[in-house]
């Protein structure tokens, strides 16, 4: 028998929200672990609000809907509050009821800037890190560190002289420039649009950019990121970053391993890891140099002789996972925000999304 048309025009729902999602939904596990690491937050919101005026948006409904733009890959608040207005499952993780208003894109903007400018997002990841349950599945022995470029939000037109010689390309909006036999560096050029982002190339051959680099320090035991940070971009940022990542994660002077890539072969910094009780697990950069010698190696027999460095050498490759799923899922392969600071704040949110989707099944593993 077929069925008639009713409409969509009911003014009442007999099903809760809560009954609507799921009850096997990734997003549950998820939002459990949210709840119980802003629960430990709860006193910081307090001082961070003043106790006067009209009521704001929750602290905790803006960063779950953070979150959501790192899960979906929503390109912009103005798509995820639409979405939040009339995605049940958006509603229902935020904390939303079916007859709560969604806020208006600029309001979500402005609050949710104004709460991570205290630091929140790193918070936030440590709070989350912090949880037993979680702090089980953590390596307190066994490190890898690495770097990666993260494009700027800004055009390389926008990259003219300090002095103000340089004229932006006439006619159209999108005007042709010409940078034929045109020198530009950092000393002498700046971009207009972003002026914390830096003109830097990984390597020979590949090509000049704008960006930003972004550092991660992950534990081997499951290869989940345990804190990182955001820097301009240059030679020795990865390595300078590398030892201040270690020093602030690290707790006591138990003695650790850290794995990295050949980028981290280099005197220097090999001893720097070993004045502090860290046995570096560094891959041998041997290449040839333009003399047609054997490039000298930093690492000696001394730590190539245990087996755990080989280990060190299979797990620190895992690191390039977390980079891959933040630049595609959490789409920061060019972040959307423009200088140091909030490139810094949305790089947290990223990893802690990433930390956040993984967390679940090894706890379902385990």
């Amino acid at each position: 028998m077929r069925g008639e048309e009713r409409g969509s025009e009911g003014f009442f729902s007999y099903l809760r929200l809560e009954d609507r999602i799921a009850k096997d939904h990734p997003l549950r596990a998820i939002r459990a672990l949210v709840n119980e690491a802003l629960a430990g937050l709860s006193k910081r919101f307090d001082a961070l609000y003043s106790r006067i005026g009209r009521p704001s948006i929750p602290p905790e409904y803006l960063l779950r809907a953070t979150l959501l733009q790192a899960f979906f890959t929503v390109r912009s608040e103005r798509q995820l509050m639409e979405q939040i207005d009339y995605n049940l499952l958006f509603r229902w993780f935020v904390g939303l009821s079916l007859d709560d208003a969604v806020w208006d894109a600029t309001v979500f903007t402005k609050n949710r800037d104004r709460l991570l400018e205290a630091d929140v997002a790193r918070e936030f990841l440590a709070s989350l890190l912090a949880l037993p349950k979680v702090r089980q599945l953590l390596s307190s022995d066994h490190f890898s560190v690495d770097g990666t470029l993260l494009d700027a939000w800004a055009s390389m037109k926008s990259f003219r002289p300090k002095d103000g010689s340089g004229s932006p390309p006439a006619g159209r909006r999108n005007g042709e420039r010409n940078f034929h036999r045109e020198k530009r560096s950092n000393e002498t050029h700046r971009s207009t649009t972003d002026p914390d982002a830096k003109l830097f190339r990984k390597g020979d051959g590949q090509e000049s950019r704008l960006c930003y680099m972004g550092h991660v320090l992950m534990e081997n035991r499951n290869g989940l990121a345990v804190t990182d940070d955001i820097t301009q971009a240059s030679g020795t940022a990865e390595r300078a970053t590398a030892l201040d990542l270690i020093d602030g994660h690290r707790r006591g002077k138990r003695r650790i391993t850290v794995g990295g890539d050949k980028g981290f072969d280099a005197e220097s910094f090999v001893q720097e890891l070993r004045e502090r009780n860290v046995t570096p697990h560094i891959a041998i950069d041997g290449h040839l140099t333009k003399t047609g010698k054997r490039r000298k190696t930093a690492i000696d027999q001394r730590t190539l002789r245990h087996p755990g460095y080989a280990i060190s050498q299979c797990c620190r490759k895992r690191i390039e996972e977390v980079f891959g799923w933040i630049k595609t899922t959490g789409g920061l392969a060019q972040v959307k925000v423009r200088g140091l600071a909030k490139v810094r704040t949305v790089f947290i949110f990223a990893l802690l999304a990433y930390n956040l989707v993984r967390i679940p099944k090894l706890l379902g593993a385990a």
